[in-house]
């Protein structure tokens, strides 16, 4: 019998009628004969409710309390749920992160999960049970409540279903799949059939809010099938799986991320200090560019995200004795827009073709990084949506895709 792991985000379950909505097409999937273990995100907007009742307390409210109020929203999620499906004569029970064996590290508002122990959901499911569980939780191997952060209930999704070796991963969302740039900013961005899990990779880690980067990585580390689609119709959505078709000449997307901040240090000779600093502080570092001078001192730039430049100035100002360096910039209101697909090594002209649209447009590209599968700008926030437009018209999707869903 096919076992499949079907996640519902928090819009997805914010109401009673949507929960009865997700209710039928769980009804649906077991009624098809599969297996089904469901996770579930917390209703609506709750999770903004107790951030701000928090906050209302202590601005800078301490990460272990907080884990234990967030911790609380998918508990009513992943209980009415499954009151829903046993009113309908189905078998089921929910589960928090901890009662399904999910063991994740020691760092509070931003854990990640390092080993599921999913014997006790096994049995439900070969009982006949639908199993909920509940989404963006864990606890660490001293019994502590943690959270994991932004795209939690994704990355608990995909991690369940490689540790219960699932046959697909179904992602019900908002949008009916993954388009070629944000519908929202280009009316013409057109749904992909299918894309490989090393695209969706790179699109996810450059903004397309669809899949969280660290689910698309766990999927990537551990071969498991997803598939984005709506909770609101039965389209069919998108397919993401195996490996890129590197003969692929096509860009498979346009995405981009705003709140970005530049820093520039100058004149310093501790690179290896610097990085351990950060990584030590679970900083995120995005771009970075450097040179050095004749005599070995370099001056460095890295962007990160508008959320962490404050705690990246005081590391940096903490530590200004041992990086020894003589001045230290910033520029804020950027924003990344990239191109993503398998085409960028051996065809160099979209990068070329992406430099003279941005130029064409008077947008200024203020930093670049290029790899296998995207090349990204650097650019002025406020003209994000425009580059965005510009280059998803450049280079033709909606000519393309027709071609591109063939990967």
């Amino acid at each position: 019998m096919p076992l499949i792991v079907q996640k519902f985000g928090g819009t997805s379950v914010g109401s009673i009628d949507r929960i009865l909505m997700v209710t039928e097409r769980i009804v649906e999937a077991k009624n098809k004969g599969n297996d089904v273990v469901v996770v579930v995100s917390a209703m609506g907007q709750s999770t903004n409710s107790l951030v701000d009742m928090a906050e209302r307390l202590s601005p800078n409210p301490a990460g272990r309390e907080m884990d234990m109020l967030l911790a609380t929203g998918e508990q009513v999620s992943i209980s009415l749920l499954a009151m829903a499906l046993i009113s309908k004569g189905y078998p089921a029970v929910s589960l928090t992160g901890w009662q399904a064996g999910i063991m994740t590290d020691t760092v509070h508002n931003r854990a990640r999960i390092v080993h599921i122990h999913s014997d006790k959901i096994v049995n439900l499911v070969r009982k006949g049970t639908i199993v909920i569980v509940a989404g963006f939780q864990g606890i660490t191997e001293d019994g502590e409540v943690t959270t994991l952060g932004r795209g939690g209930s994704d990355t608990t999704a995909v991690a369940l279903a490689a540790s219960i070796k699932a046959d697909l991963c179904e992602i019900y969302t908002d949008v009916s799949g993954v388009f070629s740039a944000n519908p929202r900013i280009v009316p013409t961005a057109k749904k992909l059939v299918r894309i490989s899990l090393d695209e969706m990779m790179e699109l996810a880690t450059l903004g397309a809010s669809v899949l969280h980067p660290r689910a698309v990585e766990c999927a990537k580390k551990y071969n498991v099938r997803l598939m984005v689609r709506s909770s609101f119709s039965d389209e069919e959505g998108t397919l993401i799986e195996g490996d890129v078709d590197m003969e692929a000449k096509l860009v498979c997307g346009v995405t981009h991320k705003d709140h970005i901040a530049k820093i520039t240090i100058k004149k310093f000779d501790a690179l290896s200090s610097l990085f351990t600093i950060l990584v030590k502080s679970h900083i995120d570092v995005d771009i970075i560019t450097q040179c050095s001078d004749e005599l070995s001192l370099t001056n460095l730039s890295f962007t990160v995200s508008i959320e962490d430049l404050g705690r990246t100035l005081d590391l940096l100002e903490s530590n200004k004795t041992t990086l020894a360096f003589e001045e230290l910039n910033t520029e804020v209101g950027l924003a990344k827009v990239s191109i993503v697909g398998s085409g960028m090594v051996s065809n160099p002209e979209a990068t070329a073709r992406m430099f003279t649209a941005l130029a064409s447009e008077h947008i200024p590209i203020k930093m670049v990084s290029h790899s296998e599968m995207k090349v990204s700008c650097i650019i002025p926030e406020d003209m994000s949506e425009r580059a965005v437009r510009t280059l998803h018209s450049v280079f033709g999707f909606d000519v393309l895709l027709k071609e591109a869903v063939l990967h």
